[in-house]
């Protein structure tokens, strides 16, 4: 699965976010630590996720552009 983020670079570093996962954030020295951070961070973000919607009746929504 793919996601877009968003990159912010400063003298500290890169910070990374997913526009699309509200509140998932990472950050690394480098762009390719911080994207290696990132992919870790939405693996977690998305098991929190499905541990929240356990049990919940769950269907999916086509959205046109």
């Amino acid at each position: 699965m793919k996601y877009r983020v968003a990159l912010h670079r400063s003298e500290e570093g890169v910070c990374v976010w997913v526009p699309g996962l509200p509140g998932c954030v990472s950050q690394g020295e480098t762009e390719e630590q911080a994207l290696a951070n990132i992919a870790d961070a939405i693996r977690e973000y998305l098991e929190v996720t499905m541990e929240q919607v356990a049990g919940a009746e769950i269907r999916e929504v086509e959205v046109a552009a």
